[in-house]
């Protein structure tokens, strides 16, 4: 948390985290009745204050006081500028878009001193396709601008996290019932699925860089940061399971080629089914804010524990590939369990340091 606090303390003002830029001045009181400090003379200049300006001052919900020299409550605007000296393929490129994306860049320029190469404006179909807000506004033979059309505010976390659980729940059930019905079709569809589990993490990633560089967007959402951070885990961990939906989808083509027993298949079809139903009870625990719920479903974790032990003895007479299939199967059904665990952890820890009145 040391350098979220470093980030969203103070706009435009040093590190308050450091012993050598920290500043303590005294408050004074003028007219009997108001309290005054002096701005810091540096602060001061770098944000171009002047005698008569206008100051934001907003009251965080830690009681401390965010001084900033933008009053208009617009969203920060960020520029990065990506040099393709040095990025010669499409998959690099690629990755830099998603990182200045995530990073919360609100404009990004490519450019080059020569024509684009093909492999560039592939990346960046790839990149607006794959996010979201984000489209090609300028378009030269040397040069691409992406800009970010998203307003924050009309993508709250809860929406976006609660279309993650639902697309990553749909995807597991698919993936057995791929196994339980013999349709390597619908395995295939779990797996192109992750992109879209993958896209709206993004955004949340985003989102919530976006509220550590700008206060201002954090309570015109009405969030705090440590809700914010609570639902970016949460976004991280149900990511988690939608790739282990496709590893399971992936190894489905595996235990087809073979002969499985009826009821090996229905023991994983009832260990995904409770997997899927402490995942549910987990992240409705953490919507509605429910402490104790979330301590009971950590616990129904051992029980899926245990089943998934039961199942692997059960597959022990298996060899070879499909051995090694079975074997990431139950491993990922293990794993949702893990991770809705992960989810209870993280909405008592949440309600513990924020809680909720009512």
């Amino acid at each position: 948390m040391l350098e979220i606090y470093r980030k969203i303390y103070c706009i435009g003002c040093p590190d308050p985290l450091s012993d050598t830029m920290t500043e303590i001045r005294k408050v004074q009181i003028t007219g009997g009745s108001s309290f005054i400090i002096s701005l810091p003379k540096e602060w001061a200049k770098a944000n171009k204050v002047k005698k008569n300006d206008p100051l934001a001052i907003s009251v965080q919900p830690d009681g401390n006081l965010l001084i900033s020299s933008r009053i208009s409550g617009e969203q920060v605007q960020r520029v990065k500028d990506l040099d393709l000296a040095k990025v010669h393929d499409a998959t690099y490129l690629f990755r830099l878009l998603i990182a200045a994306y995530i990073d919360g860049f609100t404009l990004i320029r490519i450019h080059g001193e020569r024509r684009l190469p093909p492999f560039v404006r592939a990346a960046v179909r790839d990149f607006t396709q794959m996010t979201i807000g984000q489209e090609v506004a300028e378009e030269t033979e040397q040069s691409i601008t992406i800009k970010d059309l998203l307003n924050p505010l009309e993508m709250p976390f809860d929406r976006t996290l609660s279309r993650m659980t639902v697309i990553v729940r749909s995807m597991h059930e698919d993936a057995i019932g791929a196994l339980e019905t013999g349709n390597p079709g619908l395995a295939q569809d779990v797996v192109s699925r992750d992109n879209d589990v993958d896209r709206l993490h993004w955004l949340v990633a985003r989102q919530f860089n976006l509220v550590l560089i700008d206060p201002n967007l954090s309570r015109n959402m009405n969030i705090t940061l440590p809700m914010a951070a609570s639902y970016y885990i949460m976004s991280r961990l149900i990511e988690r399971i939608g790739d282990h939906a496709v590893r399971i989808a992936e190894n489905v083509p595996a235990l087809l080629a073979v002969k499985m027993e009826k009821g090996l298949v229905q023991d994983l079809k009832e260990a995904t089914s409770l997997a899927l139903d402490i995942l549910r009870k987990s992240t409705d625990a953490f919507f509605a804010d429910d402490i104790d719920a979330a301590h009971t479903h950590l616990q129904a974790v051992a029980s899926l524990e245990e089943r998934c032990s039961r199942i692997t003895h059960r597959a022990s007479p298996f060899k070879g590939e499909t051995a090694v299939a079975l074997g990431y199967i139950i491993e990922s059904i293990r794993r949702i369990g893990e991770y809705a665990a992960d989810i209870c952890e993280n909405t008592i820890n949440h309600l513990v340091a924020e809680p909720k009145n009512g």
